[in-house]
């Protein structure tokens, strides 16, 4: 990667962009996504609300997030992105006040709903559509490196916020998260984007086909990155239970779901060290592989520790570079044109079955508490998306 870009008679520092961009994705998908985790369930009690409520009010927010997701790339597309990730991470901070401040449940979806747009402004995607536009040759390492940091969020902000929890309570903690997105995504975001600048990026030969003779080629590619965001949603709401459903205890799988996260990384560090090696259709046809791999691997358990190493393994690999495929493969099928839209648009559904993933989950387990008939769809899903994105590859 770079560490200048030039545009005309500007030149800009690309790394210093990617590591405040980085740093910015770090708090935001910490003190937005991951927070409910810890945060969530005492803030429900405090307020009386039930689980079910909770739970739906962060549905509703994902929701949000699809339906704004392709208007934000739009606007990106436009404008660039310093205006939308500010923008994201000023709705981000509003979303945390309203969290600290939440007398009772409809106060609390009205957080997460705002922390919904503010997702769809400030997370990945826009993130990504935003180096699109100022990286030039050096884009898919630049996605590379930010994802990078994207990684570490729930490393850092899960125990963070267990603490100031267990310090001062889950108001305190919101309020404090509030503070991160304005005092280090916003300045972050205003100081280290360029505002309006657009470099070209030379795509791989196979993108440069007219867009409108893709849309099948689009279909199938929205359909097996829809499917991976469902299964990734599944696995995180329900990975204890799935595991134990293959015969593992408790405490096995947890330490078995600890490795996922190191493995995201690792993945992604081989990604940014052989990119030169490799071309993007070719790694999501490994992580399209691997991710089907891994979800089997997960239905095969049946109490085999080894097994569940190995799934562990190969799911956080995969996990890992699908993040990376998202940015760089509609660029290499589709071309350049209106990228931050292209983007957006394949957020949309993305988020939508992300945030039924739970709830479907937890259906199939009602019919079979067993949960043999949930581990089987999931794995159907995965060698489905497999499918899907081969058939992507085949009609562009």
């Amino acid at each position: 990667m770079g560490s200048g870009v030039r545009h005309g008679a500007r030149t800009f520092d690309l790394r210093k962009t990617v590591c405040a961009l980085g740093i910015a994705q770090i708090v935001s998908w910490g003190t937005l996504f991951y927070t409910i985790a810890v945060l969530g369930p005492p803030m429900a009690r405090a307020i009386g609300a039930s689980d079910v409520m909770l739970y739906g009010s962060f549905t509703a927010g994902l929701f949000v997030s699809g339906i704004l997701s392709p208007w934000v790339g739009r606007r990106i597309d436009r404008r660039g992105g310093r205006g939308v990730l500010a923008g994201g991470s000023a709705l981000g901070a509003l979303a945390c006040v309203l969290l600290a401040v939440a007398q009772n449940s409809a106060m609390m979806l009205a957080g997460w709903l705002v922390a919904g747009a503010a997702m769809s402004a400030c997370l990945y995607d826009p993130g990504f559509a935003t180096l699109y536009r100022v990286s030039g040759g050096s884009y898919r390492r630049a996605v590379t490196a930010l994802t990078l940091f994207g990684g570490f969020a729930s490393t850092v902000f899960w125990p963070l916020s267990q603490w100031l929890l267990e310090v001062r309570g889950f108001r305190v903690a919101f309020a404090v998260h509030a503070a991160l997105n304005l005092v280090v995504c916003l300045p972050l975001h205003l100081w280290f984007v360029p505002s309006g600048m657009r470099v070209e990026v030379p795509l791989h030969a196979a993108g440069s086909g007219a867009r409108t003779t893709a849309r099948g080629a689009f279909a199938w590619l929205a359909t097996a990155f829809g499917l991976t965001a469902f299964l990734a949603s599944a696995v995180s709401a329900h990975l204890v239970a799935l595991l134990g459903a293959g015969g593992l205890a408790a405490r096995d799988a947890v330490l078995v779901g600890a490795l996922i996260g190191p493995m995201q990384v690792a993945g992604r560090a081989m990604e940014f060290a052989f990119a030169h090696r490799i071309t993007p259709l070719a790694v999501g046809t490994f992580s399209f592989a691997l991710f089907a791999t891994a979800i089997c691997l997960l239905a095969a358990v049946h109490g085999v520790w080894v097994l569940a190493l190995a799934f562990a393994l190969a799911y956080g690999w995969a996990n890992g570079l699908m993040t990376i495929v998202r940015g760089t493969v509609p660029g290499v099928l589709f071309g350049g044109r209106d990228y931050g839209a292209l983007l957006g648009r394949l957020a949309q559904p993305q988020f939508i079955l992300k945030s039924l993933a739970p709830v479907a989950v937890t259906l199939l387990s009602a019919v079979d508490d067993t949960r043999r008939v949930a581990l089987f769809v999931l794995a159907a899903c995965a060698v489905l998306a497999l499918a899907c994105y081969r058939m992507a590859i085949a009609r562009r």
